[in-house]
């Protein structure tokens, strides 16, 4: 039987963890709701970057869809997390990308940026060798910065050897908790599928057009869609990860609780006993001096 001491200095112990667990709980949740907002508030500029490519592609023909070469030159963004208590949040991705990865015909050297240090480490114990590595941004206005420093990585890569395919990796949300992990080709670009908007009603009565060399236009929207297609990986990996760790604090929070009780139980057990004990002692000793007998 433990001591009431030790029980007591056990309760205060999974009391303070449980306050640590309740206020990651409260992080979790306010993170999740600053990132599906920044994926909502993109939908709007996305719709309009893919209306004007398509504005600016309508006059040519869609070009045929490349077949992949087993000397094309392969790259990949994989997003993790820097931090862990979030499950199997890194495993998942990382064997998700590192399977998709072998399955493409390509050169057997590929390029791997990695946002997030917990998926940094799986991948080179997996013996994948990672090529640049940046952490997280610490909150959603600081997503930009980010995708602006890995745009200028992939333009880098495109230039020297070159760059024939980019895959994004990601987990992303499935509901508050759950997520899957997700791919999407950047590169090359289906420039197709922005002919197909052809099919879709538009959304004024007026069909744009536009002034400037269309080859710079088309440069500079290209751009943007990379700029948002990136920011939307990035933020949609964050609120699956703070939705990891809001699961996993529940789940800690409620097995917290239960063993609380237990200890509860086994301090009062203890306490009464040690009540019992000492009143037997009081009774004995009396009994001893007084030479009565005062059992019941």
């Amino acid at each position: 039987m433990e001591t009431l001491e030790r029980l007591r200095q056990q309760l205060d112990s999974f009391g303070d963890l449980r306050d640590i667990v309740g206020t990651m709980k409260t992080l979790s949740a306010a993170s999740i709701h600053q990132y599906e907002q920044a994926v909502r508030s993109l939908a709007d500029y996305r719709r309009t970057v893919e209306l004007g490519l398509h504005i600016v592609l309508r006059e040519s023909e869609p070009p045929p869809i490349r077949k992949h070469r087993k000397d094309d030159h392969l790259a990949a963004v994989i997003f993790g997390t820097d931090y862990g208590l979030c499950g199997r949040f890194n495993e998942e991705i990382t064997q998700y990308a590192l399977q998709r990865l072998d399955s493409i015909p390509a050169h057997p050297e590929r390029k791997i940026f990695v946002v997030g240090m917990r998926a940094t480490d799986l991948l080179e114990r997996a013996g994948q060798p990672v090529t640049e590595v940046l952490n997280l941004p610490g909150g959603a206005n600081q997503i930009g910065a980010t995708i602006q420093e890995i745009l200028l990585h992939i333009d880098h890569w495109r230039q020297e050897p070159g760059l024939d395919l980019l895959y994004l990796f990601h987990n992303s949300p499935s509901g508050r908790s759950a997520y899957h992990a997700t791919s999407f080709p950047l590169l090359p670009v289906h420039l197709e599928r922005f002919h197909r908007l052809e099919k879709r009603a538009w959304p004024s009565r007026n069909l744009s057009t536009y002034t400037m060399d269309r080859h710079k236009l088309f440069s500079a929207l290209l751009r943007q869609y990379f700029f948002i297609s990136l920011f939307r990986a990035c933020a949609e990996s964050q609120a699956a990860e703070h939705g990891s760790r809001l699961a996993a604090m529940q789940a800690a929070e409620r097995n917290l609780n239960e063993r609380i009780e237990e200890l509860i139980g086994q301090y009062r057990r203890s306490r009464q006993e040690a009540i019992t004990t000492e009143l037997l002692d009081v009774v004995t000793g009396f009994e001893a001096v007084s030479g009565e007998d005062l059992t019941i």
